[in-house]
């Protein structure tokens, strides 16, 4: 390499390497400097470390780690990053840059990239390795919800927060929000009642069903939750992901409307615990009557819970990390009054509480009418009527002839409300008990006389307020499972989401699920049965059931519980809105899209005022026991398409299913999808059916609009592994003639602008196949597939938006080939797959063939015809297309008139029938002509046709036209000649054409010419091309052959007229005027003529004739379809 020296770095190495020595040069300048008076055979490199100024400048670029940290100085030298060799002017050669030098990093080309040359045209598309790891490292996963608007809201204007790093653990992030969201309103309110009325064994199913439901959709959700990063969005977005933009958005409004019936389901239980328990005074409505009771506490209900309602929502409007900050507050509520229970129910053992219940005969009376449990008490030594006494007899005089008879012969008794768990009260407490509406809650086996009471006594009794069954239960029971989804909701949040949320996740369901059962147990060991069944606590003086067993004092879970449904309630408000501006923002349901939109901060204001409004529907309907059904549906309905989801995905073994949560099962999701589905319809087969309504109207709308979007879906997944399992059925024989209609391969014309030339191909197609079966629209674009793939691209994209104009069901195929012929070969071979091919081609007539002097404009046409005859397919040719009826236009009279020449497997007797199932063609008369010879039997073929088509089922009109042997007239002599001439006269003009190209030594651009060619007359010829530039040696041979020719040439258009027409020819064009002359005379007004299209000469000689033949066959006919069968029959008499 002697004499090899980088161009300016002779007059710059020794600053170079002074600068080295001092630590302020650039790296790779450093490596490659060379000393001045180094010899010429191997350069010396003086390597000194250094620590790079510049460094800092550079570590992250959008985001990207750069490995490579240099001085982009731009050296003048650094003319070429390639390694090239130039002149030093001297005579010596010298390479540019064989070291490594500053210029490179002037010209930008890295370092590294030396080592991936190869592939450095491809970098801006292709990345390397080491940016890619960079950008994925320094991702972080902004939350979406509550901790950004919380953000937003505390950052002031100058001054903006460095996102943190999502860092939550399993417990905080996961755990935690979940037993926040699992323990509710349910467990304070009414399981007590539950374990009263089903009894410990059929409350343990209960809860056992409910649990292993969550339980099997968590090992679904986590398996779901663990392939891959979940962004914020939680359930929705695992749904949506997996399931498919319609799935999603059905399922996804569904959990929004399950959580928003859930903030109402809160705030009632709130209202409950308040105007029953804390603050009965405070009620606005009294009831006017014994009976009235029940109303005027569901019109408290009302008006409390919206204002309960408007207040939340003004918080949650306010700020969001007014909700945050309270969160633990309403857990630590939850967790101390659950302790609280334990504690009570351990102290009942040894010292059970005084709820003493009193008891007429063995019915339970309500103890706030009266002060002592008795008929009569003593006063002074004097026995008078005590508060019960005139309750029952209306009287203080100790008279009984008003006394109610029930009352007068059962006696007065008191019992244990809290037995204590030592009491052996479990065994009663066992069995169900399930009661009608107005039953009075009787303790069984408790010594009582058979009597009929007054009816206006029974509001003394405690009642039973609504029917009960078991099927009631479970809906009233399962909104006491559901939160869930509050740890996947949180990944945003979570620092290693697919570890934290399985674990968390199942760790608050077995936790909630222990405390549930153990709940049940301890409610059936320590509390009397009729208490248990007292659902507001009338028979223990209004005390809240739960807090009479608890420890300290009953006022620890009623404020308890009360404080935790109004946190459970905000939470709700505030998760639904952001559930539903991520649907909104999706743009899936396009009527959602002003709920995407919210304050500057992104809260989402419409999708909270929505959600309010939806919320104030389940506050008027008043009840508890009537909400908790309405968001178990919805509630289950998300659960069954986790299931489902996964279930899918694990079956369908897609490629990106690698989660890495390990322990599911496809069977464990079809076993969680089927009890969630008997669950809906166990609690409420009429909810349920309403729920599945409102999720079938959203997803059948979000299909009708069409929603654009690719997620990768399991649903498409599904689709595909169908498609695939149809067609390989398929692959197994050919269709039977029953089942045979035509499969369309339509060849479409693009004019120099990719335009479809003729539509109206594509709006025959539509209504030839009014959405059934097959159609592939196929166009040729000739040239170069690397040069001419974009213009494919268009052209494709442009043939779509035709056939959704002209609402053609069906695939397009643009192929570009050198030539077009080869193209449209390549098309009738390869469309199609399987046994999902095209049996059929509609082909466009070549119009202005006769008028151009380029044979290729009928050639393509004819080339074509022979392929689908050589591929044994039937072919429709529309002439005069542009005269066909558009989609929008009804012929309400007219014949569709066929003209059957020829058997070819009843293509002529099929079409007519499936044009008449379009809207266009329906009220169309078919008429059917066949045309008899001299010998033929005109009158018997008629009647043979006639129950031809009855057996076919196929109603039209029969006529035999009669053709009489006639002599060849002048006419048909005259075309036949004028044709012949014609074709010859063309011939001599192309040859002349070519000499004179020839003498001038000039020939076009063909590719150009190609390119504005049309589909049909942009054929090449089928010899060598034609040279642009033709050298030419001439000799005097040559030049003697070539004046011969030339006077051939001028003698052959002499002979020109002197020509005598071919007798085959003329023949054939006697023909084709006899049978238009028939034709035009009986089918002139016809809407539609189907005629039999005859076969292409096997003598390609006779090409131009054959044309012409078509054209005179077809004259003074508006619409023609030319009908060429394919070789089978396609039509069939038997069943």
């Amino acid at each position: 390499m002697g004499g090899v020296e980088e161009r300016g770095f002779l007059r710059g190495s020794d600053r170079t390497g002074q600068e080295c020595a001092a630590g302020s040069a650039p790296r790779p300048a450093c490596l490659a400097a060379v000393p001045r008076g180094a010899p010429a055979a191997m350069p010396h490199f003086t390597v000194v470390p250094v620590e790079d100024k510049h460094r800092a400048d550079y570590d992250s670029v959008e985001g990207l780690s750069w490995v490579d940290y240099r001085e982009p100085a731009a050296a003048p030298a650094a003319a070429d990053s390639y390694d090239t060799v130039s002149s030093d002017g001297h005579g010596n050669h010298k390479e540019n840059s064989p070291f490594l030098n500053s210029s490179e990093a002037g010209k930008g080309g890295d370092y590294y990239d030396r080592n991936l040359a190869l592939f450095e045209e491809e970098l801006d598309i292709r990345p390397k390795v080491s940016s890619l790891l960079g950008k994925l490292v320094n991702y972080t996963n902004l939350t979406q919800g509550v901790k950004e608007h919380e953000e937003a809201e505390s950052t002031d204007g100058s001054k903006k927060k460095v996102s943190k790093s999502p860092s939550m653990g399993t417990l905080m992030g996961v755990y935690l929000p979940c037993m926040q969201n699992i323990f509710g309103v349910i467990l304070f309110l009414r399981l007590t009642w539950m374990v009263g009325m089903a009894g410990v064994l059929q409350s343990f199913l209960i809860v056992l069903l409910c649990c292993c439901c969550t339980m099997l959709t968590t090992i679904s959700m986590s398996a779901i939750a663990t392939n891959g990063v979940v962004p914020a969005g939680g359930s929705y977005f695992m749904i949506s992901r997996s399931l498919g933009p319609e799935f999603g958005g059905a399922v996804g409004l569904c959990f929004y409307l399950g959580t928003t019936f859930a903030g109402a389901m809160y705030i009632l239980g709130a209202i409950e615990i308040l105007l029953t328990y804390i603050v009965p005074q405070a009620a606005i409505f009294y009831p006017s009557g014994a009976h009235d009771a029940s109303s005027a506490m569901l019109n408290n209900m009302r008006v409390y819970g919206t204002v309960f309602l408007i207040l939340m929502a003004v918080v949650v409007f306010v700020g969001v990390k007014y909700v945050n900050k309270f969160a633990s507050l309403f857990l630590a509520c939850v967790v101390i009054s659950i302790l609280s229970i334990y504690a009570g129910a351990i102290k009942s053992i040894f010292d059970p509480p005084e709820f003493p219940i009193c008891m007429l005969g063995n019915r339970t009376l309500i103890r706030d009418q009266f002060d002592v449990c008795a008929k009569t008490i003593v006063k002074d030594n004097i026995t008078v009527a005590s508060k019960l006494w005139e309750n029952f007899c209306h009287n203080t005089n100790l008279t009984t002839e008003n006394c109610d008879e029930y009352f007068l012969l059962n006696n007065v008794s008191e019992i244990a409300g809290i037995p204590g768990a030592a009491s052996g009260i479990l065994k009663d407490n066992l069995w169900s008990n399930y009661l009608e509406k107005g039953e009075i809650l009787e303790k069984e086996h408790h010594p009582s006389v058979d009597a009929a009471g007054q009816k206006n006594n029974l509001h003394l009794y405690v009642l039973s307020d609504i029917s009960t069954s078991f099927m009631v239960l479970v809906g009233i029971f399962f909104p006491s499972v559901t939160g869930i989804m509050a740890g996947s909701n949180r990944s945003g949040d979570l620092k290693d989401a697919q570890k934290s949320i399985p674990v968390g996740t199942i760790l608050a369901i077995v936790t909630t699920s222990l405390v549930y059962f153990s709940c049940v147990l301890l409610f059936g060991a320590c509390i009397e049965g009729v208490v248990l069944r007292d659902k507001y606590g009338d028979a223990v003086n209004k005390n809240l059931v739960v807090g009479t067993l608890s420890w300290p004092s009953p006022w620890v879970i009623v404020i308890g519980s009360f404080f935790s449904t109004c946190g459970a309630g905000l939470q709700s408000l505030t998760g639904a809105p952001r559930l539903l501006q991520a649907i909104a923002k999706d743009n899936i349901i396009p009527f959602l899209w002003v709920f995407g939109h919210g304050k500057a901060n992104g809260e989402p204001t419409w999708a909270l005022l929505l959600t309010a409004l939806i919320a104030e529907l389940g506050i008027l309907i008043a009840s508890l026991d009537m909400v908790a059904p309405i968001l178990s549906m919805f509630f289950l309905m998300c659960y069954l398409f986790v299931n489902l989801a996964c279930a899918v995905q694990t079956l369908l073994r897609t490629p990106n299913w690698r989660p890495r949560f390990k322990y599911y099962h496809w069977a464990l999701s079809f076993l969680g999808m089927s009890i969630c589905l008997a669950l809906m319809f166990i609690s409420s087969w009429y909810y349920a059916l309403v729920a599945m309504l409102i999720a079938g109207m959203i997803y059948k709308y979000i299909e009708y609009q069409g929603a654009e979007k690719e997620w990768g879906d399991g649903i498409r997944g599904l689709s595909l592994s169908a498609a695939r399992y149809a067609l390989l059925r398929l692959e197994e024989g050919p269709p039977h003639t029953k089942n045979w209609r035509p499969q369309l391969l339509v060849l479409l014309k693009l004019d120099e602008d990719l335009h479809v030339k003729y539509p109206r191909l594509l709006t025959f197609a539509s209504q030839l196949k009014a959405g059934k079966g097959l159609t592939i629209i196929g166009s040729v674009i000739q040239g170069n597939f690397l040069e001419t793939y974009g213009e494919a691209q268009a052209a494709e994209q442009t043939i779509k938006n035709m056939m959704d104009i002209e609402k053609v069901k069906g695939f397009c195929q643009v192929v570009v080939a050198n030539k077009v012929r080869e193209g449209i070969a390549h098309l009738i071979q390869s469309c199609g797959l399987g046994g999902m091919k095209h049996n059929t081609v509609v082909l466009g007539w070549p119009y202005g063939w006769r008028q151009s002097e380029d044979p290729r404009s009928w050639k393509t046409f004819i080339g074509t015809v022979r392929c689908t005859t050589a591929a044994h397919l039937a072919l429709l040719v529309p002439k005069n297309v542009s005269f066909y009826p558009s989609n929008h236009e009804r012929y309400n009279e007219g014949n569709i008139d066929v003209w059957w020449i020829v058997h070819d497997g009843g293509m002529l007797m099929l079409l007519p029938f499936l044009l008449k199932q379009h809207k266009v063609w329906r009220k169309c008369k078919m008429r059917i002509f066949t045309v008899a010879q001299m010998d033929d039997n005109s009158i018997q073929m008629k009647k043979d046709l006639a129950t031809f088509l009855y057996q076919l089922r196929i109603e039209a009109e029969v006529e035999v036209v009669e053709m009489h042997n006639s002599d060849i007239s002048a006419y048909t002599y005259e075309r036949t000649l004028m044709m012949e001439q014609r074709s010859q006269m063309l011939r001599q003009m192309r040859l002349t054409k070519t000499e004179r190209e020839r003498e001038a030594q000039l020939v076009k651009d063909r590719h150009s010419i190609a390119r504005l060619e049309s589909l049909y007359s942009d054929e090449e010829d089928e010899g060598d091309p034609v040279p642009e530039n033709i050298q030419m040696t001439w000799t005097k041979e040559k030049c003697d052959a070539e004046k011969r020719n030339r006077g051939s040439a001028v003698g052959s258009f002499r002979d020109l007229i002197s020509i005598k027409p071919n007798q085959s020819n003329v023949r054939r064009m006697h023909t084709a005027v006899k049978l238009n002359e028939v034709i035009v005379n009986r089918s002139h007004d016809a809407r539609l003529v189907l005629l039999n299209m005859p076969g292409p000469p096997k003598n390609t000689d006779g090409d131009e004739n054959y044309m012409e033949f078509l054209e005179v066959l077809t004259e003074g006919l508006e619409r023609v379809l030319l009908v060429r069968g394919g070789g089978r029959e396609v039509i069939t008499i038997y069943s």
